[in-house]
């Protein structure tokens, strides 16, 4: 188990979390979920601001999954699952997570559960996303960029980076909304990272990737190289992470590599790519965590599927620049919100 002290400002952090974006309750019963590679000084700083806001909260620590997901079923015990039931607040910092799991899926489905995706948040990545910026303007630049590619539906989205990604895809709507606290039943994550979301058979073009998640979060030795046409067609590079990537694609396609699920793009201004948080890592403004796989609406799909890092990219839909080597560049109402959006020096 790793254990950081951050003093006042973790604790805050975790206040902000816990009260603010998770809008929790007093009397609520609140699970918080780890593992023995989680950092456990992030645990007990929001079990102790679910505790000081009159909630009930209760920590299970488990040994790490090997998967995520659905692929976590056989590796969930029976009374992890009881206490996922029976939770008004669900708050998993395990890493692989459970989210996309049997126990998971009944939970939503039972509609009762908040579930918080923490997952390798460490004390000081929490501190820089949750302590250090404003959640209020962080969410109106999240909003802004959303209102503008819901518009785009049916348009072309085209991504580039310097290290050779150059790829172009059909925008589709937005599948659920992100709202700006996690205060009805279902999954949320960590705030600052928006949604571009492609029909899977429109993509196509190449992906230079940073870093992955796949059995674990790591950084390339080298830069990994995907080739998209419609499916991913061959990967290349990535040094010993290659292998790795390989039969994760597999495993979460059912034999094949899959399809790119989806895109983002990080607008956190206080984030920091450590390589070492995945979490934060897809955050830094510019980052793109980019979903790989199946879908979550096809068999088997759900969070089943690798992720991968590609950094400081540049946007354009519809053929007009909307980032430009990480930085927010138009339409004119998202780069005014995105200039006034910066981290809080507290």
């Amino acid at each position: 188990m790793v254990a950081t002290s951050m003093g006042p400002e973790l604790a805050r952090a975790a206040d902000i979390l816990v009260a603010d974006y998770c809008a929790v309750k007093a009397k609520e019963a609140v699970l918080i979920t780890a593992d023995t590679a989680s950092d456990m000084s992030v645990v007990e700083a929001v079990m102790n601001a679910a505790d000081s806001r009159g909630a009930k909260p209760v920590v299970n620590v488990i040994p790490p999954l090997p998967f995520q997901g659905g692929l976590s079923n056989p590796y969930i015990a029976e009374p992890l699952a009881a206490a996922i039931a029976s939770c008004d607040l669900w708050i998993d910092f395990t890493f692989p997570n459970m989210a996309g799991s049997d126990p998971f899926e009944a939970a939503m489905r039972a509609g009762r559960t908040r579930y918080m995706m923490g997952g390798d948040a460490g004390g000081e990545g929490l501190v820089r996303m949750f302590g250090k910026v404003d959640l209020d303007r962080l969410h109106d630049v999240h909003k802004a960029f959303i209102d503008l590619t819901n518009r785009s539906v049916g348009k072309e989205c085209h991504i580039e980076n310097e290290k050779g990604t150059d790829v172009t895809f059909e925008l589709v709507e937005l599948p659920f909304p992100k709202p700006r606290r996690a205060a009805k039943p279902g999954l949320y994550t960590v705030p600052g990272a928006v949604g571009l979301w492609p029909n899977p058979d429109s993509v196509r073009g190449t992906i230079v990737i940073d870093g992955a998640f796949h059995e674990y979060y790591a950084t390339m030795p080298v830069p990994l190289r995907l080739e998209i046409d419609g499916k991913i067609r061959a990967i290349s590079g990535g040094g010993s992470e290659q292998k790795v990537m390989d039969r994760a694609l597999r495993r979460a396609a059912g034999g094949d590599y899959g399809k790119v699920i989806h895109f983002t793009c990080g607008i956190q201004p206080a984030a920091r790519y450590t390589g070492r948080s995945f979490i934060e890592d897809q955050r830094v403004t510019g980052n793109d965590a980019v979903g790989l796989g199946t879908p979550f609406w096809e068999e088997d799909g759900g969070e089943n599927h690798p992720d991968a890092v590609v950094s400081m990219q540049s946007v354009w839909i519809d053929g007009k620049p909307i980032v430009k080597d990480g930085a927010i560049v138009g339409p004119a109402k998202l780069k005014r919100l995105a200039d006034k959006l910066e981290p809080l020096y507290n």
